[in-house]
């Protein structure tokens, strides 16, 4: 046979395979996005739930009280987020989307807990970030020294349940998310939940109330599969077996002027128009282990 056929064979061959194994990683790729989008979507709609069974908890606590104008400004924000958030979630579309999801989740958590100081005649909750060990809680109240299994400990915004529990020697009530056959703390949870964390937290980036651990995180995308020794949990087989998910919802307590009880959402661009920037970084990359909780990395730059 003539060579000049036979390496027209050869290439038209590997040609063939090249391309059969680029549309196959493709397929696969496509859907494991598409699994990574109905997992933290799931999780998102959770928190959406348990924010209007919380706004539904506020109608029956303020039956037969006359409000004053601010605790009637609360109650119509923490509606309003109830609301928007429902809305954004329709509009996602891939996993980063969700932050907008989240972002007003967090605004609607904090109306919460402002609402609920005022009818309990108690000073108004600081402006601080969620609770990292459960968002769902609502503003922290402080920052407690915490580490994983194996990891050095640094400080993370907690609420007050949790630092407590916390300082007790006991286990956080930590948001666990489903992975593989088990569940693990959503932070451990892979990149899919990058744009989940980055809502709650990056609009905190700048506020000097974020911890270096979570500073860092936000500004060079190391959130999203950090498990306490380096390892990824993407390729990890859903080690962490079942927890609570619930919590004391907007327990974030504290004192301090309330921040501000105006603000909205912009249902055009589907989030919250009072968040924070980094809209192409966050949490979506690497993990903890770039430099976490594990003995390096980004706090040796905050």
């Amino acid at each position: 046979m003539d060579p000049l056929v036979v390496l027209l064979i050869v290439a038209a061959v590997i040609a063939f395979v090249v391309l059969r194994s680029r549309n196959r990683q493709a397929q696969q790729q496509s859907q494991a996005d598409a699994e990574a989008l109905n997992n933290v979507k799931a999780v998102a709609e959770e928190d959406v739930t348990r924010l209007g069974e919380d706004v539904a908890q506020l109608d029956i606590d303020t039956t037969g009280q006359d409000l004053d104008e601010a605790a009637r400004q609360d109650y119509r924000r923490a509606l309003d987020a109830y609301d928007a958030a429902k809305a954004a979630l329709g509009r996602v579309k891939k996993p980063e989307d969700i932050r907008d999801v989240t972002g007003i989740l967090e605004d609607g958590r904090y109306a919460i807990a402002s609402l609920r100081a005022r009818l309990a005649g108690e000073p108004l909750p600081a402006r601080r970030p969620p609770c990292f060990f459960n968002p769902q809680h609502g503003p922290s109240s402080e920052d407690v020294d915490w580490a994983p299994p194996g990891g050095a400990p640094r400080p993370v915004p907690a609420c007050a349940a949790d630092a407590e529990r916390v300082r007790a020697g006991a286990e956080p009530d930590v948001r666990k998310v489903a992975v593989g056959a088990g569940r693990r703390p959503y932070w451990e949870a892979g990149r899919g939940y990058g744009g989940y964390a980055q809502g709650y937290f990056s609009p905190y980036a700048n506020s000097g109330l974020l911890p270096g651990v979570l500073l860092g995180a936000v500004a060079f995308g190391g959130f999203g599969g950090w498990d306490g020794d380096g390892s990824d949990a993407n390729n990890q087989d859903g080690g962490s077996d079942g927890g609570s998910d619930s919590g004391d919802s907007g327990d974030g307590g504290g004192s301090g002027d309330g921040g501000d009880s105006g603000g909205g959402y912009d249902d055009a661009s589907g989030g919250f128009d009072g968040g924070g920037g980094f809209d192409g970084g966050g949490f979506d990359g690497g993990g903890f282990d770039g430099g976490g909780f594990d003995g390096g990395g980004f706090d040796g730059g905050f």
